[in-house]
């Protein structure tokens, strides 16, 4: 799909003052649009580079994080919980990936009713060679250097701490 022609201005910068004019200034209008806008601009460029390879970006990052457990596995229900998903969300990636070979599941031989999934050694080449072309392309934040990505990170924390992501330290 080509690219829309860029606008002649900002419309989330008119929006906000359209916005001030009418209902007063609510700088968090302007602040959410923006973070919204820029989720579907990285989401499309990272699905972009990730695509080729039969992902999305939730199942890359199921992929690494069994590639960081210690034993390549994980249960279900600890997935889950490390990507901040449902249940639900967790099945149907885990079984894409069952099915593109990537991952296998099995019982789980500490629980009864749990079961494990497993990076298989394709998963593994799959992932490696995603997460290298991904790191060429700055996960889409090139236009940012370390200093900036670093306060990026740091400005959204307390935002996750709130929604009580983690505790914090």
């Amino acid at each position: 799909m080509p690219k829309p022609l860029s606008l002649a201005f900002d419309p989330i910068a008119r929006a906000d003052e359209l916005w001030r004019q009418r209902w007063g200034a609510v700088p968090s209008m302007a602040a959410i649009t923006s973070i919204m806008r820029a989720h579907q601009i990285l989401l499309s460029e990272v699905d972009a580079v990730v695509k080729p390879y039969g992902l999305t970006f939730a199942r890359y990052e199921a992929l690494v994080l069994l590639t960081f457990s210690k034993a390549g596995e994980l249960p279900m229900s600890k997935i889950g919980e490390r990507l901040m998903v449902h249940p639900t969300s967790v099945t149907n990636t885990v079984d894409r990936l069952v099915k593109s070979g990537l991952v296998a599941k099995r019982p789980n031989p500490n629980d009864g009713r749990g079961t494990l999934a497993t990076i298989t050694e394709k998963g593994r080449e799959v992932c490696d060679a995603a997460t290298r072309e991904l790191m060429a392309m700055d996960f889409g934040l090139g236009t940012y250097d370390a200093e900036e990505c670093a306060e990026i990170f740091a400005l959204l924390r307390p935002l996750r701490v709130a929604a009580a992501d983690f505790k914090d330290e």
